[in-house]
């Protein structure tokens, strides 16, 4: 890592990421919003966004204020930036949803909440954009897992610009015919720009380069993965410039989506080639949990893909797209999500507390800050839960989803007790958690030496 360095912020992201996760996955085992409501309505846009923005947005933020200098071998540019990014998006997000749960009822309030919403989140997200984007513009040759981080970012550009639009249209602020169309078609298109551009790129982005680093295994060999990125590129700008055009001119936006989806579904299929000719040529033959667990994560990418026609077919087209968005959102970006932090959370509490001390003192290994044991059984009951809601999904049994989404609360809680333990170091032996000279890590923010 560069300079071994550490994002001091990055912890918060991650806590107040898993702080949303766990809110909507609670409102979801209390059967608020789909499906019990429409995909349309008040409450299902709250448990979405609690995920997308509050769980996935954050999670992925503070992961690429810690990585970004890794795909690039530079320092954070305007490290300063994080912490006014996050509470900015944090404070956007409250704001959002205290629009949302107005227009449900659950909330009297003349306060214009969604505008003022839409405009801390473009601001919040704004920042976050300038200090990574400044980051990767200055690499040169750019390596190809931060071209799908910068593509990225620019999906989180379109999606909150469209989301800008949506709030101050629903809010009263904008009421020009153009944007009231755009904001009444154009929810497909911020999903794709948002789900498909900002997340899924720099989720595939980032697993690029530290999928080998944590398998150690050989680089992708050939055009394979540019072709792969070429292809997620040109879908996400289908989707958002094709669609956005569309929504102008009035033609027909589900076209635009299925062209940009067949080639989502042709750079998926590459990127799985080349997730498993990560794991076939490890030279790390034992893996770790995380490691593990990344598997059922991939398989529900996977299935989302193949799936996603024949229950189109059979199940029709509203609980097709709940399914496929349920099992991407929660099966593979959330399961990876929560398997990459039972790494990266030891890893960076690791080097924050004995980095100084290294070669000094004896030092416990980075595996020795978590039990596998004992946190293995709420993965695996959370990837269960994940298939069982989305089987839910898929026939219309709301009762069964919230049973489903029950598991997956109780599992990330539990995963989240793990983290929490191996960030207080709480499974390290007492005679190795500090020796002479280690820092004792805050729980929310990193204080090492060189920390950005």
């Amino acid at each position: 890592m560069t300079g071994a360095s550490l994002s001091r912020w990055t912890m918060a992201y991650f806590a107040a990421a898993l702080m949303s996760l766990l809110a909507a996955e609670a409102l979801m085992a209390a059967g608020y919003g789909y499906p019990a409501a429409g995909l349309r309505d008040p409450g299902t846009l709250v448990v979405v966004h609690l995920v997308t923005i509050g769980w996935l947005s954050l999670l992925m933020c503070g992961a690429l204020f810690q990585f970004v200098p890794v795909l690039v071998n530079r320092s954070l540019a305007a490290n300063w930036l994080a912490l006014p990014a996050l509470l900015f998006v944090v404070v956007g997000l409250v704001s959002l949803l205290s629009g949302f749960l107005a227009m449900d009822g659950l909330l009297q309030t003349p306060a214009p909440f969604l505008p003022i919403g839409g405009l801390l989140l473009c601001l919040g997200f704004a920042m976050a954009v300038a200090a990574i984007g400044m980051t990767i513009a200055r690499s040169r040759p750019l390596p190809l897992p931060a071209a799908f981080v910068a593509a990225g970012l620019a999906g989180l550009l379109a999606a909150a610009a469209l989301g800008f639009v949506f709030t101050q249209v629903l809010g009263g602020t904008l009421s020009a015919p153009a944007l009231v169309d755009v904001a009444a078609q154009g929810m497909p298109v911020h999903a794709a720009a948002g789900l498909g551009g900002w997340l899924a790129m720099c989720a595939v982005g980032v697993s690029y380069r530290l999928f080998p680093m944590f398998l150690l295994s050989p680089d992708p060999q050939g055009n394979g993965t540019r072709v792969a990125f070429l292809l997620s590129a040109g879908a996400m700008a289908t989707a958002v410039g094709g669609g956005v055009a569309a929504l102008l001119a009035g033609w027909s936006v589900p076209g635009v989506l299925l062209v940009a989806g067949l080639a989502a579904a042709g750079a998926a299929a590459l990127y799985g080639r080349d997730v498993v000719n990560f794991y076939r040529g490890r030279r790390r033959r034992a893996l770790e949990l995380n490691m593990q667990t990344a598997v059922f994560a991939f398989a529900s990418l996977g299935l989302a893909v193949v799936l996603a026609a024949p229950l189109a077919a059979l199940a029709g087209a509203e609980r097709a797209i709940a399914a496929s968005v349920y099992l991407v959102g929660l099966g593979w970006l959330s399961g990876l999500g929560l398997a990459k932090l039972y790494k990266i959370v030891p890893f960076m509490t690791w080097l924050e507390c004995y980095g100084p001390v290294l070669g000094r003192a004896p030092t416990p290994r980075v595996q020795d800050l978590v039990s596998e044991a004992a946190a293995r059984p709420w993965f695996l009951l959370y990837f269960a839960s994940v298939g069982a809601g989305t089987a839910a999904l898929a026939v219309g049994n709301a009762a069964g989803f919230q049973i489903a989404a029950f598991g997956t609360l109780a599992a990330s809680a539990g995963i989240v007790f793990h983290l929490v333990r191996a960030r207080m170091l709480s499974d390290v032996a007492a005679s190795q958690r500090f020796p002479e000279g280690a820092l004792r890590p805050s729980l929310l923010y990193s204080s090492a030496p060189g920390g950005r």
